[in-house]
């Protein structure tokens, strides 16, 4: 257990997703949690570290961050939840936290690297662009991928329009593969824009087919993530993460 200042049970077991703050008080009086060896049937009881906690027999454990690494599939959206969609939080099984969300987003159809943390002050250090954390891009891309658009991604292209224009920091096109139709290309920008590395590529009258995120800043996707599954990341990942945005 994570170091813990005293806490009312209600709120431990809601934290930990058991139920709303109304669905656990209404377990907790029903005699369905017990606290060490002892039934406990009021909500306000206060939790220490020293203590265990258990609902229907099933010990709760406190974590105060969860830091997972998804590999994102295509067709789930980037969100916490949505009417519509599988969202990435679904993806994350056996999360124990119930407050997670997605640091930045990747569009519907993007793939690759996604952290799901509920760590909100690491999420805005590494999403601040004045921290100008490095998020590389691999993607194919339609028609020949030329010298000249990566001097321009370098020099920073007009995303918005002529009339309102929406200029990006430089970009570091690699060329990766040119063919007559579709070209292979990784991209390293430092901002997040909507819909930023699509723009780009139509800055340039070119269209991105697909599109996955191989990195940002020190956590790079692990390549035995499959489409759809996940990891939670090592206590080294977190440690250099953090490091990075000043944390």
């Amino acid at each position: 257990m994570e170091a813990l200042l005293m806490m009312r049970l209600d709120k431990y077991l809601a934290d930990m997703g058991v139920g709303t703050r109304q669905e656990v008080k209404k377990r907790i009086r029903q005699g369905q949690v017990r606290v060490n060896d002892e039934i406990v049937r009021a909500p306000e009881r206060k939790i220490s570290d020293s203590d265990q906690v258990f609902c229907d027999g099933i010990q709760v454990s406190y974590v105060t961050h969860e830091y997972y690494m998804l590999n994102k599939p295509s067709g789930v959206v980037s969100a916490t939840e949505d009417a519509s969609c599988r969202t990435v939080i679904d993806l994350i099984a056996d999360r124990k936290r119930k407050d997670l969300f997605p640091v930045g987003r990747l569009d519907k159809d993007t793939e690759g690297l996604l952290l799901i943390t509920n760590d909100g002050e690491l999420a805005h250090r590494l999403l601040s662009p004045k921290k100008h954390v490095d998020k590389v891009y691999y993607a194919k891309v339609s028609g020949i991928v030329s010298e000249e658009d990566k001097a321009a991604f370098l020099q920073g292209v007009n995303i918005g329009t002529k009339e309102k224009e929406e200029w990006t920091r430089p970009g570091e096109l690699q060329i990766l593969e040119v063919g007559e139709e579709v070209s292979t290309i990784r991209l390293t920008i430092r901002e997040g824009k909507y819909h930023q590395v699509k723009r780009m590529f139509q800055a340039v009258g070119k269209e991105v087919l697909y599109l996955k995120r191989e990195s940002m800043g020190t956590l790079t996707l692990d390549p035995l993530l499959t489409p759809g599954s996940y990891r939670a990341l090592t206590e080294k990942e977190q440690k250099e993460l953090g490091k990075e945005v000043g944390l």
